[in-house]
């Protein structure tokens, strides 16, 4: 360790705990790729201060955990756009599996679309797999025109910062087989992401054309 004056070695230290509770703090994310950034800083700010104090085991392990992360963000941010992220199934919109997913997830749902209580008697539902977990959800209803009118737009906190939505609305091309032109966002969403993913502001809602709509 190099011989350092007593207030940077208090300055180190505090560097040294910050890094530990970064390191904890990633490991209480729910959502993946805020998990693994906090988990890349923390692991960055411990090789610093193992480095000063020269313990080159603990230096080399979160080395290694740094890249491991540079790695699995960089797989998660260009899995994003990627066709083979995601599926879309069309499902009864009053029946158990979307019934299940909103009871599971009343009150986040809630935060989001505080409007929105059940699916309309005519809706169209569908679910977004990752895998074989079930993920997301959307709710729309024919607002007359070919204009898909959303009621749910809804994706679970892990995979928030993925924008499955993109998929759905840009990608998967379910809403044009089914006869849309277009879609609309909820009026009364919170925290609306549509203009990140091409969607136009329209008055007090966000709408995008379908590719692929005839």
């Amino acid at each position: 360790m190099f011989d350092l004056p007593p207030e940077w070695q208090v300055a180190l230290e505090a560097v040294g705990w910050i890094g530990s509770g970064i390191v904890v703090w990633s490991m209480m994310q729910q959502r993946i790729l805020r998990l693994r950034l906090y988990n890349l800083i923390g692991c960055l700010v411990q090789v610093l201060y193992n480095g000063v104090l020269g313990v080159w085991p603990v230096v080399a392990l979160n080395a290694v955990l740094a890249v491991i992360q540079v790695v699995n963000l960089t797989r998660l941010l260009r899995g994003r756009d990627d066709p083979d992220s995601y599926a879309v199934a069309a499902v009864e919109a009053h029946g158990p599996l979307l019934g299940q997913l909103l009871e599971r997830h009343r009150a986040d749902i809630g935060r989001f679309h505080p409007g929105f209580e059940r699916p309309s008697p005519d809706a169209d539902a569908y679910v977004v797999l990752s895998g074989d977990e079930l993920v997301g959800a959307v709710v729309v209803h024919d607002a007359g025109d070919g204009l898909a009118q959303i009621e749910l737009d809804y994706v679970t906190e892990k995979y928030r910062d993925f924008s499955p939505g993109r998929f759905v609305f840009r990608r998967s091309g379910v809403l044009a087989e089914r006869g849309y032109r277009a879609v609309a966002s909820a009026p009364d969403v919170v925290e609306p992401y549509y203009e990140q993913i091409g969607f136009r502001r329209e008055g007090e809602r966000y709408v995008l054309d379908l590719a692929g709509a005839s």
